[in-house]
């Protein structure tokens, strides 16, 4: 079973995933371009530590203990000894070729590599490796900390060795339900989910109901932790648009061609709980101030 874990990408997805894996005690290797990068992903799992202690969450002990495992490495040729790795750079799927046909050259035959995209083509990335079959799809759902499902992406030439070996990882080390999806944009849960903030978004330019009581309806109604609209300024109003953007293209479907308050929202660089203004208003923990 895997032990050394690489994530590759220090943004909020990949800090999220990397304080997963060692809180259940596993060692991280958390690779980014640049210190400054590093520096600021692990003051931001301290925080997120910080605020679970305060909880009572977790002790003080504890939290040194998970700091001790994340091991921040300032290129990828570090991640050479690691089993398994976990990339969750930005929805570029030039970007992510790269990454991955660099990975290919540095990892040891037999290790697995994953890519946490939303809407990108598993197919497509694994095509610029020499081990397709190695190359699988690891969708979290953010925070992954506290989200218990995995969506499992088998592209078109995963080995079925290679997805045994990430749906038992998943489910025993990591204690998560691994669904298994087949290559298809957006998946189950980013097909879905923008949908519904889609929708959610005519519903507000149309003048049908306020944010509030537009998210209140689903809140309350249908029992959602959060209404769609504060999920959009949560997961970042510009990878809703991107995703969106992507399904548009793939599927030609006028469904899925973004709201054109979704765009200027990210015009405007409103984009939710990282910018602390969406449609909603955020401190810099994350809490609802509006």
């Amino acid at each position: 079973m895997f032990r050394d874990i690489g994530v590759v990408g220090a943004g909020t997805m990949g800090q999220s995933i990397a304080e997963m894996l060692a809180v259940k005690g596993l060692d991280v290797h958390l690779a980014e371009k640049t210190h400054e990068r590093l520096s600021q992903a692990m003051q931001a799992i301290e925080a997120s530590l910080d605020r679970q202690i305060e909880r009572w969450a977790i002790t003080q002990a504890e939290k040194k203990l998970i700091l001790n495992r994340i091991h921040t490495e300032p290129s990828l040729e570090h991640l050479a000894k690691c089993d398994l790795v976990i990339e969750t750079i930005s929805e570029d799927v030039e970007s992510k070729k790269h990454v991955f046909a660099q990975l290919d050259a540095i990892l040891p035959e037999e290790a697995i590599l994953a890519s946490n995209t939303s809407t990108l083509s598993l197919t497509e990335l694994a095509a610029v490796t020499n081990r397709p079959k190695r190359v699988i799809g690891m969708h979290f759902v953010y925070p992954a900390i506290r989200i218990d499902l995995v969506e499992i992406i088998r592209g078109l030439q995963t080995s079925d060795d290679t997805f045994r070996q990430t749906k038992e990882f998943v489910e025993n080390v990591l204690n998560k339900k691994g669904v298994m999806v087949y290559e298809s944009p957006g998946f189950v849960t980013t097909r879905l989910i923008c949908l519904l903030i889609n929708e959610a978004l005519h519903l507000l330019e149309e003048g049908v109901a306020s944010p509030e009581d537009i998210d209140a309806s689903m809140r309350i109604g249908y029992q959602f932790e959060h209404g769609p609209l504060e999920m959009a300024d949560r997961f970042g109003l510009d990878a809703v648009l991107a995703a969106l953007e992507r399904m548009f293209r793939e599927y030609g479907e006028l469904k899925y061609r973004p709201s054109i308050l979704l765009k200027k929202k990210v015009r405007a660089g409103q984009l939710g709980v990282k910018t602390g203004e969406g449609f909603f208003e955020y401190d810099r923990d994350g809490g609802r101030l509006s």
